[in-house]
């Protein structure tokens, strides 16, 4: 197996061997429940679903449920299905641990959803200056994004222009990050540098 569902606690700082200090995030990876595998044979192509997190059965589809209960697990509040891996290492209802699937210095990539901010301008959307001085007549455009396209040709705003609108709460992919310590015992797993996502967020960790 290449990955395993976790949730972003924080970020911290540990000192390695030389006395470096390194800035890490938290990811706390509770044993992942196999709730469905795929095969050649059966859906043209092999894969694993993991879930992980309690969630209310009432909160819970039908079709969910009945889900759930084929792999003899409790209905979970986060899934995703990993490929490449051996279909006989593990059965529905098996859980996946931290060590199973990483070791300390291995290189990941992480998947999450970054922080929704809501409809932003330019400035803090693109990092435009604005209009920087404040005189001449400019007492309400400093932050405004400024001439958006040309006049007779091709009259028209060119698609893709950089302005205001929704920022963030996308699925954002980190890659080549590494990891530093795993404490299996609390199922947590520090991570070099920064992670998308808030805190409490689901994430996923993948080779």
């Amino acid at each position: 197996m290449n990955g395993i569902i976790g949730k972003k606690i924080g970020m911290t700082s540990i000192y390695n061997e030389t006395g470096k200090n390194i800035s890490c995030t938290v990811v706390e990876a509770q044993p992942n429940v196999v709730t469905q595998i795929k095969s050649d044979d059966s859906d043209g192509y092999s894969s694993i679903q993991l879930a992980v997190g309690a969630k209310k059965e009432k909160n819970t589809s039908n079709s969910m449920l009945g889900h759930f209960k084929a792999a003899k697990t409790t209905p979970k509040a986060k899934l995703a299905e990993f490929r490449d891996f051996d279909a006989a290492e593990k059965g529905l209802g098996d859980e996946v641990t931290i060590e199973e699937v990483f070791a300390e210095g291995d290189v990941v990539n992480v998947i999450g959803t970054s922080k929704g901010k809501g409809f932003q301008g330019v400035v803090k959307r693109y990092n435009f200056k604005g209009v920087g001085d404040a005189t001449h007549g400019q007492h309400n455009r400093l932050r405004a994004p400024g001439s958006i396209g040309a006049a007779s040709t091709p009259s028209k705003v060119i698609k893709g222009m950089r302005m205001g609108g929704r920022t963030g709460g996308k699925r954002i992919k980190t890659t080549n990050l590494r990891v530093v310590k795993i404490l299996a015992d609390k199922n947590l797993i520090l991570i070099k540098g920064a992670i998308p996502g808030p805190k409490g967020g689901f994430v996923i960790i993948e080779k």
